[in-house]
């Protein structure tokens, strides 16, 4: 059976067996793929706005991607992240992206940024992703993008290494004794970054860097001082393994400490998946409003000092709800308000 007719073949399986309160994708038609992949398969995907990207098998990333209905998405992951990263982005200059992967939202805004001759300032430590951003960066004819496989982090002094697998790898710092490692990789901040770059300012962050971005976000003070009319959108991951919210995800460090720069901040409604939201606004919760319980688990938050750039009409406020979308679960705390 070729891969399509096996794609075609497990979409269905899934759609004939779906049950509320089961997630089918996890419990049996991803490990029929997972069996049939290795983590070194290299396979290919192009989505509508016609970028073709091609990945390794080895997370959820790739599996439910491959899985995408219809078969040619307008997004790799994260639906309403990507919607959101493409609004920010529409009269953006300078983009930065911390966790760049193989590219599958750093394609999408290089995009965006082309016709205004824009850059994507990438951050990939993890060696074979970092070499397929570049290859598909190439492979897209994207020369907008500038890869970096080192490591953010709040001063260029340390050293890091990915523990952990893959995407769901995170870094931490090195003793001596390690560096002579390969997989090690050396750290800039985003101050150091746009000064040697000569940046002025970056008009968007997007950091995905497991557990690391209040570190991060320490080290671009720069950048977060700015004025509300100059100072930088930020999309960023926060999860219950590194961010304390028992005392409500308004009282959390990283929430404090953009407000302190005078940043509004939101939790993003998404899936983590690939899902069709074609069409389907951006729905935001202030921290204060977010419904939290649940297993440990993690989701983005945006932070803003210019508020105008929320008056658009594919972003809704909403109370109440989780961050967390999910497919199997079709009570309303999980489910778009729409």
């Amino acid at each position: 059976m070729d891969q399509q007719k096996l794609i075609a073949a497990i979409k269905q399986m899934e759609d004939r067996l779906h049950r509320n309160d089961i997630n089918m994708r996890e419990e049996i038609t991803g490990p029929i793929l997972d069996a049939i992949f290795d983590e070194n398969t290299i396979l290919r995907k192009e989505i509508a706005s016609g970028l073709t990207f091609d990945f390794y098998y080895r997370t959820k990333i790739a599996r439910d991607f491959l899985l995408s209905e219809p078969d040619c998405p307008d997004h790799v992951w994260e639906p309403q992240t990507t919607k959101l990263l493409t609004i920010f982005s529409r009269q953006a200059k300078n983009v930065l992206i911390g966790g760049a992967y193989f590219g599958d939202q750093a394609l999408l805004v290089a995009k965006e940024l082309a016709g205004q001759e824009g850059t994507v300032h990438c951050f990939e430590p993890n060696k074979d992703q970092y070499n397929m951003l570049k290859h598909n960066a190439e492979r897209n004819g994207l020369g907008n993008i500038k890869a970096w496989r080192l490591g953010l982090w709040k001063n260029e002094e340390g050293r890091m290494k990915l523990i952990g697998d893959d995407s769901f790898a995170h870094a931490e710092l090195v003793t001596e004794s390690l560096e002579e490692d390969p997989a090690v990789f050396s750290t800039t901040s985003i101050d150091t970054y746009v000064k040697e770059q000569e940046i002025s300012k970056l008009d968007l962050i997007l950091l995905d860097i497991e557990g690391l971005e209040q570190t991060v976000l320490q080290g671009a003070e720069s950048q977060l001082d700015l004025p509300a009319e100059e100072a930088p959108h930020i999309i960023f991951e926060v999860h219950r393994h590194y961010v304390d919210w028992s005392n409500g995800l308004d009282q959390s460090d990283i929430v404090k400490y953009l407000q302190s720069f005078g940043y509004h901040i939101f939790a993003l409604r998404d899936y983590n998946s690939n899902v069709d939201m074609a069409g389907k606004p951006v729905e935001i919760i202030p921290p204060d409003r977010v419904y939290l319980e649940g297993p440990p688990h993690g989701f983005n938050m945006i932070a803003v000092k210019n508020l105008s750039i929320l008056d658009d009409p594919m972003i809704k406020l909403c109370y109440d709800v989780s961050p967390k979308l999910l497919t199997h679960k079709k009570i309303y705390l999980h489910q778009p308000t729409e």
